[in-house]
This record gives C-alpha cells, sequence and structure tokens, in this order.
C-alpha cells in the first residue's frame, strides 16, 4: 500500500498552514492522499467532501471494526497513536451494528437527560471562577488559564464527579491527546477515575450521567461503560475547549466580527459556525478500515487499509466552499461532528455548543475592553494534524474586580 510519494502526517505545517498544506495535497495526490503515520505506518487521508461523505456513509464497507486493520503486525505496544487507533477496545467507537445503535442510545438518552439551563449554570459558575482568578491582573493567556479549563470542569460535574476531580482529569486527558510520551499514562489516570466513578454510583445512583447510562437495561459491561465515558470526555473536553479558543482569536483578530466584543451576541454563534467550517478543532480523525478492496476517488483501497477522515480538508473543499472568503452564516453543512452512524450524536453537539457558548459570552460580557497582548501573526497552535487549537492567546483588558 505504501507509495512513494506518502506524504508524512506530520510536522510544523499542521501549526502553521493547515488550509494550505490540504490544498496542495488535493492539487498533487487528489481527493484521496496516500499518508505515513508515527513509524512510517500506511494510511489513506479522505480530503474530498463526496469521498468523505461516502467513506462515513458506508459503515459495512468501510468499517469501524479496528481489527481489520492490515498494520498490526507492525505497530509496537508504546506506539504513540494507541490510545487514538485501540484495538480490542470495547468502546463505542469500535462497534458496529446493532451493538453500536444500542450504545448510541444509551450515550444519547444520558446526555439528552440534562437540564439544559442547569448545564448553562454550572458552565457559567465554573467560567465565572475562571475569570475571576485571573480578571484583576489586567492580562492574561486565555488558552492555558480559561478554554483548557472550563469544558472537562463542566462535563465531570455532569457526568458525576467532585469539583475536586477536574484539575487532574484536564491534566491526563490533554497527555491523552496529545499523543506523545505522556499519552498512555493519561489514559491510565483516566481510566482509573472512571472505573472509580462507575464503582461508586453502582452502589449509590445519583442525578447524573453515568447513573442514567447504568440504568440502561441493553446490558452493557462495566468496562465497556468506562470506555464510553472516556470517549465522551475526550471528545467533548478538547475540541470544545479548542472551539473556544479559536472562536476568541477569530472575533478579536478579524474586523467581520469586532462588533461582537462590543455587546453584537448575535455574532458569537456565527463566529462559533464560522471556526467549525475554517478553523474546525476536529482536523482530522482515525479512522474506517476498508472491510474488502475496493476503489475511491480513482485510488485502490485494500482490505484492511486505514482511511482517515480529513474533516478540515472536505470543509474547504473547493467543489463545496466556491468562495472561501464568504462568510458562512447559518450553513452547518459542514464535517466538524462527523457523519453517519459514528457522528457525534446531537445531545452531545448540543452540550458543547452550550458550554462553548457560555464560554465565550462570559468573556465578553466580564472583560469588555478585552485584546489581543501579542501580534496576531505570532500566535502559534499545537503540533498535531489530529486536533487544531492554540498553545496561547494571550489577551490584555482593564483590571475588574472578581465578582
Amino acid at each position: 500500500m505504501t507509495t512513494p510519494d506518502a506524504v508524512p502526517l506530520s510536522g510544523s505545517r499542521f501549526q502553521t498552514e493547515p488550509a494550505r498544506l490540504y490544498r496542495e495535497m488535493r492539487r498533487d495526490h487528489g481527493a484521496v492522499v496516500p499518508v505515513l503515520l508515527d513509524g512510517d505506518i500506511p494510511a489513506w487521508l479522505v480530503l474530498g467532501y463526496r469521498e468523505l461523505h461516502q467513506v462515513t456513509g458506508d459503515p459495512v464497507l468501510f468499517s469501524r471494526d479496528s481489527d481489520l486493520w492490515n498494520q498490526w503486525e507492525n505497530i509496537p505496544d508504546d506506539w504513540p497513536l494507541l490510545p487514538m487507533i485501540g484495538r480490542k477496545q470495547p468502546s463505542i467507537l469500535y462497534t458496529v451494528g446493532e451493538r453500536h445503535r444500542q450504545r448510541a442510545a444509551m450515550v444519547s438518552n444520558a446526555l439528552e437527560a440534562v437540564d439544559p439551563f442547569e448545564l448553562r449554570g454550572h458552565a457559567e459558575r465554573f467560567a465565572d471562577e475562571l475569570i475571576d482568578a485571573l480578571c484583576t491582573a489586567g492580562e492574561a493567556d486565555l488558552i492555558a488559564q480559561y478554554a483548557m479549563l472550563l469544558p472537562v470542569r463542566v462535563l465531570a460535574r455532569l457526568y458525576g464527579f467532585s469539583d475536586e476531580d477536574g484539575p487532574g482529569l484536564v491534566t491526563a486527558l490533554n497527555d491523552m491527546i496529545d499523543g506523545r510520551e505522556r499519552a498512555l499514562a493519561g489514559q491510565a489516570h483516566l481510566a482509573g477515575s472512571m472505573a472509580r466513578l462507575v464503582a461508586e454510583r453502582k452502589k449509590e445512583p445519583a442525578d447524573d450521567v453515568v447513573s442514567r447510562m447504568l440504568a440502561d437495561d441493553s446490558g452493557f459491561s462495566d468496562e465497556e461503560i468506562v470506555q464510553d465515558l472516556m470517549v465522551m470526555l475526550a471528545a467533548g473536553h478538547q475540541p470544545t475547549a479548542d472551539w473556544i479558543g479559536n472562536s476568541l482569536r477569530l472575533m478579536l483578530t478579524d474586523d467581520r466580527f469586532a462588533a461582537s466584543l462590543f455587546g453584537g451576541r448575535n455574532s458569537v454563534a456565527e463566529a462559533m459556525n464560522e471556526v467549525l467550517w475554517e478553523d474546525t478543532p476536529t482536523q482530522n480523525v482515525a479512522g474506517r478500515w476498508a472491510a474488502r478492496d475496493t476503489r475511491l476517488g480513482g485510488r485502490a483501497v485494500r482490505a484492511g487499509d486505514l482511511l482517515l477522515l480529513g474533516l478540515q480538508g472536505a470543509n474547504s473543499d473547493p467543489q463545496v466552499r466556491t468562495d472561501a472568503s464568504e462568510l458562512t452564516g447559518g450553513n452547518n453543512a459542514h464535517f466538524s461532528f462527523g457523519h453517519g452512524d459514528h457522528r457525534c450524536p446531537f445531545p452531545a453537539q448540543e452540550v458543547a455548543e452550550v458550554i462553548a457558548r457560555t464560554g465565550i459570552e462570559v468573556v465578553l460580557d466580564r472583560l469588555p475592553d478585552i485584546d489581543l497582548a501579542v501580534p496576531a501573526d505570532s500566535l502559534t497552535r499545537r503540533p498535531s494534524p489530529w486536533l487544531r487549537g492554540l498553545t496561547g492567546l494571550p489577551v490584555r483588558f482593564s483590571p475588574v474586580p472578581a465578582h
């Protein structure tokens, strides 16, 4: 499967100029690009909007079952991407068919029962606490001191964790998602925390997400529920944190959104939607596996080949975005929440949107004269082809008293 012109899925350009990189990949390779993962492991990156629709819409031909992968014999035990591409992992991510539909229903029902007013109340309370900790200084890094701390605190509360557990979960999650040397240790901390919470809630149910999942009568094991909670926390925290950071960056650097910094709240939603098209937090997702030999985008895909979902590449496919300078307005036909059987459940999208929007609005309400503290072109991104988020967002503002 390896092709001589395969593109390494690493390097600084995912940080500095991903849009241009995806354009070049599309120009040189078409809609389906041969790529290399850590350790020169081959895969396909699907950048075409139509092709991505085809892959995510056909769960039989393009399966979520990672056992199909034809590269397992080449994968070392300490491969840093194992938390993202697991084998024999009993989570919703790798379940297929009717069992997957039952699990998706269990997760959706547990999240759907979250009271939206209670959710917004939690988000406002944690956001206010975080702003209280920085508002008297007149300057802050809104990534490290705010966006990276907010979603996981709210989600942990919804799941049934105590507020004291929040900071440790933040660190473990970020280590796991970065896919570097601390990834496996972060995964272990998260798994231990989830297992303890599940054991507590089995003895003493409460009005929370974990208790509702345990009450489901589809017969899922404790380990399966622990795995699903880890998936939900990882999928709910980091992309939401990056959605907050990327939206605030857009509002602070793009003249089209300047009004929103001074009370025009409609454009908060517009900026958030623009980010999902142009600067989506989840850039690429692993993945799907071909169940048999097939062709896709003019490429010969072999049984067991790994296909990576190029969400950002598909969002910027020129066949779909004919004029990328135009604001997207209310158009939400982007791939940022996925598509098909394994798309992000609607209740989870709604939870993420409430947390992100509340987080942004609290910043704008509490720090009304906020401004970037550095030149916009000096802002840098984390070095990840998977998730796109800022390493920092330094701002200054008039000091205000804590609440």
